[in-house]
């Protein structure tokens, strides 16, 4: 997938996540950061349960799942 790919699937998913679990963005550079390890720790989850996703939805779909759960663990993180 091409670098350009990456950070528009990374900043969509980023953004819907960050809407999805405290209700706002993180501004561009934020979101593209978020969903790129969102899309990294999506794929290592997905991969364990023998899922696989394939074109641009399911790679966001991934990015979103990923990036949902790393702002669930760091919000976990902060509060202990």
């Amino acid at each position: 997938m091409s670098i350009i790919a990456w950070l528009i699937i990374g900043g969509l998913a980023g953004w819907i996540a960050g809407n999805i679990m405290r209700g706002g963005g993180f501004g561009l550079l934020g979101n593209i950061g978020v969903g790129v390890v969102g899309a990294v720790v999506g794929g290592f989850l997905f991969s364990l349960l023998g899922l696989s996703s394939g074109g641009f939805i399911g790679s966001l779909v991934t990015a979103v799942v990923g990036a949902v759960v790393l702002l669930w663990v760091i919000a976990k993180v902060k509060k202990a």
